[in-house]
């Protein structure tokens, strides 16, 4: 019998309306960097046909731009310009199929959630003990200024995850 080895993640795409300013908000709070792009890609430009067969009959037109996180884990973030891009209707959509959030490691909760608060995020719930009585292990949902979920975890997945 084979055993399979977990899969690592390999990247997590995020839809934006200003590709520019998530590619700084990105830098700046999260300490992101880009290695590729962004780029404008199209139907016209789509000589192969993969933008249509991955994206659906509604494509024309979208830039991209790739990060990689501290772990190895790109960010792909997508403006798309035709369709135009739409928000989320409400801020937390935890019962949607699709990605919920997406989760950030800092030991210093206070200042990361303070910093996407200064630069247009939000924190959405208060920091949480994740495992009382411990308070140790410490969490808080934010938003990016486009509504993405973020959660701020003060320790590893592995490690919390481990811990009882």
């Amino acid at each position: 019998m084979t055993t399979a080895l977990p899969r690592p993640l390999n990247h997590i795409g995020i839809g934006v309306p200003d590709i520019e300013a998530a590619i700084r908000w990105y830098e700046e709070v999260l300490g992101y960097c880009v290695f590729a792009g962004p780029v404008e890609l199209s139907l016209e430009t789509d000589s192969h046909g993969q933008l249509r067969d991955v994206l659906g009959p509604p494509f024309r037109r979208l830039k991209i731009a790739h990060l990689s996180s501290g772990s190895g884990c790109g960010i792909e973030l997508f403006e798309s310009i035709h369709p135009p891009h739409q928000r989320r209707e409400e801020d937390v959509e935890f019962y949607r199929s699709g990605t919920f959030h997406f989760c950030v490691t800092d030991p210093d909760i206070e200042g990361l959630v303070a910093k996407i608060t200064a630069t247009g995020g939000r924190q959405l719930s208060q920091i949480w003990d994740d495992r009382p009585p411990l308070g140790v292990f410490r969490m808080a949902y934010c938003q990016d200024p486009w509504g993405t979920l973020i959660e701020v975890h003060t320790h590893s997945y592995e490690i919390v995850q481990g811990w009882r």
